[in-house]
Formats: structure tokens, sequence, C-alpha cells
């Protein structure tokens, strides 16, 4: 009979074989050595990381919280990471390294696995910008940590520079995102609903991932379709309204590969545009061939920003643009994960170097009772190398393509 007084707070289970990881050994090991090379240059024996971007860049696992903490432990020796006991023997598999299970049935388990892990460490780094206040506390309760410096910036740092590993990945999830917008183009009709046509492009996309990627983990590739009103936002929820003939349309197909979400962004037209839709479309259009123009090697963020509002406001439509002109790719989601430091924005200096995968997005909202209403958005990947600027995206932008008459 099992002694229910003395259950395990935590525990290691190799159940099972380890997974296929979406990257090589060395790899992992490469981005290891490198955040190892930060916590040694300032002084930090341990990192407990938490996000979900940075536990799965350095580990290969990426978790479901469902409520619950997760993490992954750093040394200079190791890299562990720390998963609730409702999901088994999953994250070993998925973890380049070793594992740590912790048990619901005492509370704070999860600070008694990391407390296993930390060795007594005074001085433990942190993402600051992810911990919470509540957390925070508790770290520093648990763990007996007087010192917890925020290596979130210096993980972002790095993180921003992609391998040759990386940018092969990336490449093929710009190559399933035109899958998708092929898909969701050949499905669009008068009368056919968001959904249906969201729907189309993303099994399309889900079977190419599948089809190119065996070993993968499939979820959370998505799509936002988007029609009339509906595409003033960037980020606005599929509905069921059904298209209607002159209806502005916005395609937005994301595919994930194992925690990398790529991006295509289209504006297209039930029918065709009336005369000021078709000038705002247009501009958005040379907007966004002079963005692409812009980025290489050396150019800033804020500079490149600068040259195209300067754009818009010779055309009158600075009021209308909506948010930045693009930011950086690599491990990241609409729900976790972000590069701040690189984004196509008046406030951001970062130098654009080799290695770096930046988008290409302007998007200009023209709101409702105004000729030409709606939202335009356009949107490329551009991978920056020794040699040059890459655009990945191959699906076709502008009226030339992209006014339906379905």
């Amino acid at each position: 009979m099992v002694d229910i007084t003395n259950r395990p707070e935590f525990f290691t289970s190799h159940n099972g074989d380890k997974a296929p990881l979406p990257f090589s050994k060395a790899e992992y090991a490469r981005r290891l050595a490198k955040l190892r090379s930060i916590m040694a240059a300032r002084d930090i024996p341990v990192v407990l990381l938490t996000s979900m971007h940075n536990i799965a860049y350095y580990s290969g696992f990426l978790y479901c919280s469902f409520g619950r903490p997760y993490g992954c432990v750093v040394t200079q020796e190791a890299c562990t990471t720390v998963s609730a006991n409702i999901d088994a023997g999953q994250p070993w598999r998925r973890s380049v390294e070793d594992n740590v299970i912790y048990t619901d049935w005492k509370r704070d388990n999860y600070w008694r696995a990391v407390a296993g892990l930390t060795g007594g460490a005074k001085r433990i780094g942190i993402e600051g910008d992810h911990l919470t206040l509540a957390m925070h506390d508790k770290a520093k309760e648990m763990l007996g940590a007087t010192e917890l410096p925020d290596i979130a910036p210096d993980t972002m740092t790095a993180r921003m520079i992609k391998s040759d590993e990386e940018i092969a990945l990336i490449k093929g999830g710009a190559r399933t995102a035109d899958v998708g917008g092929a898909a969701i183009h050949a499905a669009i009709r008068e009368g056919a609903t968001e959904i249906e046509i969201a729907m189309a492009g993303r099994d399309a996309m889900e079977a190419e991932i599948a089809r190119a990627y065996p070993d993968a983990e499939y979820r959370d590739t998505w799509v936002w379709f988007q029609s009339g009103l509906n595409t003033d936002g960037a980020h606005n929820p599929v509905t069921k309204r059904a298209l209607q003939k002159g209806d502005i349309l916005s395609l937005n197909t994301f595919p994930m590969i194992s925690g990398y979400y790529t991006a295509l962004e289209r504006t297209l037209f039930l029918g065709q545009p009336d005369a000021e839709s078709l000038r705002l479309w247009e501009a958005n259009v040379a907007a966004h061939e002079l963005g692409i123009s812009l980025i290489k090697q050396g150019a800033t963020c804020s500079g490149i920003t600068e040259e195209i509002n300067r754009f818009f406001a010779q055309e009158n439509l600075l009021q209308y643009r909506s948010f930045g002109y693009g930011h950086s790719f690599g491990i990241l989601s609409h729900y976790y994960g972000r590069e701040a430091g690189l984004e196509l924005r008046e406030d951001i200096d970062t130098v654009l170097e080799p290695g770096m995968v930046v988008s290409m997005e302007p998007m200009l909202w023209v709101p409702e009772g105004t000729a030409g209403a709606g939202g335009y958005r356009e949107h490329d990947i551009l991978v920056i190398s020794e040699d040059g600027v890459e655009n990945i995206t191959g699906f076709p932008y502008g009226p030339g393509h992209n006014i339906i008459d379905g």
C-alpha cells in the first residue's frame, strides 16, 4: 500500500527514449555556451529561465503552462528543465539534457525542485520581464537567494542572431506560410465566411508541416483571415462574417514549427476596389517595397522607420500608420516571446547584422466613414547575411495578384 504521507516532492523519470529535437545537440550546446559566457561575465553561477521562449530556446522543450510554473535551471555544468507531473515523461523526452518533475500534493514543490538544482547559490539570474512579483518574492523565500539579477535583456540579444539551423527552419516556415496563402486565395468567394476560408489555410499548412517535418510537434498553427471592418486591426480574431463583393480582405497565415512561427500577410479585394482604396493600397505597397530596399547590414531600426515615415508623410498618410514596420523572427508566437530590441520603430536604434531575420510589414488603418476605409497590410520576411539580404516570402502582393473576382 502506498504511504500517502510520504510522497515525493519531486523526482526524475526517463520515460521512453529521447525524441528528435528541432535542432542538433551541437546547436543547443552553442546556445548554452553563449549563455554560460554571459553568466561568467556577470558573475551569475545559476540561471532560472521561466518563459516559454527561453526554455524552448535553450533546452528544446516548449511547455504548456495551464496555470502551473515551469523552469529551466542552467549552471556551468548542467541544463535541467523543471516540469509538472501532469506532463509525465514528455518534458524529459523533449529536453536536450535532464529534467526534474515536481508533484502537486504539497504547495511550492516547484520551488523545492528548483532549489534542489541551484545548489544554494545566493545569486540567481532570472527573467525580469517574465517573473511576476509574487514569483519573484517566492524565489527569494524558497531559494534563499539574496540577489536575482535580470538575465532577460542578455538572452534576448543572444537570440537576435540566428544560426544556420535556425534560418533553415525559418525558411521552411516561410515556405509553409506561402502554402497557406495559396489555399486561402483559392477559397475566397462571395458568401464564404471568414472561418471557412481560415480553416482552408490552416489545414493546408498543418498538412505541409507534417509532410516536411515528420519529427516535429504539431500545435498552434493558425490563420487570421479578416474582411471589411474586421481588417482594421492586425490581430483581430476570425469571425463568421460572410464575404461580400467590394470587401477589403486581409490574409494572415502563421505556421508554427516546434515553437518557431513565421508569417505571411497580404491585402486583397473581392471585386475591383474603388479609386481611393486602390490609391491607399498602392501607397502601402510602395512603402513595403521602400522598406524592403532599406533592410541591409548596417542600417538601424530607427533609421528605416524614419525613411518610411517620411514617405507616408509625403503621401499625407502617416496619420493612418498603426504600428511599427517589422520585427525579429525566431522562437516566438502570438502568446510568448518577443525580441523587442529588433523592432522597426522610432525608439529602437539596433544596427542590423548578419544572422538577423526581420519582417517588413507596413500597415495603414483608415477608419470607417472615410473613403477607402479598412486595413492595408503587406508582410515579407528577410534574412540578413554577409552576402546581402534574402527575401524568403514568395507569395505575390499587390493589385496584380490579389484582386479576386470570385
